[in-house]
């Protein structure tokens, strides 16, 4: 059995890329874990989504220790104390006398789950295992989304995971425009000021950002950035979907990208990148996740918010909804594999929404009630 420790980070030196390991008890890989994480990387899934599973992966490996089963002759029922064991990290075959609470949400344990079956059908593919049964066949009908090529498929059968949890629905959080106003003037530098519009106006992922070149950007009456997907960022950022979209953004940003250049960019620098270190490390590198991290702590600080990279994404995206743009506009905006993403993600709609709904249905109504 092989022992795991820790998750340790490492570079690739032919690619320059960065990837995780699961180490031993004798630092060494734990070899089953390694394979998998070497198929992911196969598949071009980035260092974050590695680095998870690695994680996610060294959880699973503690829970085999700690009652001794054997990670190629694990079944249904173990798999089932697992989820028991993220909850309340004890003995699952002991019933507490006073109720526990969870130490882990509904939705934190389903990534758990879904690194732990993928590294299963992994290892089925193989043949290192005769597989687990985790999923059952149902019939899905009546979907709002088809594909464009469904009638080549006259099954409705779908396979859906055993083991996983129902999680709670909880709306998106947003921010409202005194919050987004609030951090932008608590910025000390244009950079930053222009970083924040950006995720704002454009909805883009902080990876997309923090891999933005200046050759992406195209201004003279286009206004436009073009997100694309490369696999060399020295800062390890990469952005999530394969395609490459346009974004059009305000002329107003765009004039708060040629303020940055002109005054701040550091002119003896020979970098490509937009959002590159000024003030602090090294000076021209381009900015890392770290760095973000630093700065909206900062923000935080400042301003009493904790707002994160991601929830100016979830802002830009419910805006559009609200603004009734069409949800496959808005799909292709945020680069979604998937429109039915978008759909569960950001149709939705909070009370407010719905008594403003109802208010501008009470000015259109043709019929006016009096109360005298």
């Amino acid at each position: 059995m092989y022992l795991a420790r820790k998750v340790q980070r490492r570079r690739l030196t032919d690619s320059n890329r960065v990837t995780w390991l699961v180490l031993d008890d004798n630092y060494l890989p734990v070899e089953p874990i390694s394979r998998y994480l070497r198929y992911l990387e196969n598949l071009e899934r980035s260092p974050n989504t590695i680095h998870a599973y690695a994680s996610h992966l060294k959880l699973f490996w503690e829970f085999l220790q700690n009652f001794h089963f054997d990670w190629l002759e694990v079944t249904l029922e173990n798999l089932a104390s697992f989820i028991h064991w993220l909850r309340i990290p004890a003995d699952p075959r002991v019933t507490p006398r006073e109720p526990v609470e969870a130490k882990r949400t509904e939705k934190t344990i389903n990534a758990i789950l879904a690194a732990v079956v993928g590294f299963y059908e992994f290892q089925l593919r193989l043949g290192t295992i005769k597989g687990i049964d985790v999923y059952r066949t149902c019939f899905q009908h009546n979907r709002k989304y088809k594909s464009f090529l469904h009638h080549l498929n006259r099954s409705n059968d779908v396979k859906t995971r055993l083991l996983k949890l129902k999680e709670p629905k909880t709306l998106t959080k947003t921010l409202n425009q005194s919050q987004i106003e609030q951090l932008i003037h608590a910025c000390r530098h244009i950079r930053d000021k222009f970083l924040l519009c950006l995720l704002y106006e454009s909805g883009m992922r902080i990876g997309e950002v923090l891999g933005l070149r200046h050759e992406d950007i195209h201004p003279n009456g286009k206004n436009q950035i073009h997100v694309q997907r490369r696999n060399d960022n020295i800062n390890d950022t990469r952005a999530k979907s394969h395609r490459s979209r346009v974004i059009h953004i305000s002329k107003e940003l765009m004039t708060l990208y040629s303020n940055y250049l002109i005054e701040e960019y550091p002119l003896d620098v020979d970098s490509d990148y937009v959002f590159v270190n000024i003030w602090s490390g090294q000076v021209g590198s381009p900015m890392t996740y770290s760095a973000i991290t630093s700065l909206f702590r900062q923000l935080e600080k400042k301003t009493g918010i904790d707002a994160r990279p991601h929830l100016f994404r979830h802002t830009h995206a419910t805006n559009l909804i609200r603004d009734g743009w069409d949800v496959a506009h808005v799909q292709k905006r945020l680069g979604h594999a998937s429109v039915q993403t978008t759909i569960n993600t950001y149709t939705h709609l909070t009370d407010e929404d719905l008594e403003e709904e109802y208010r501008l249905f009470l000015q259109r109504s043709p019929v006016k009630l009096n109360a005298t």
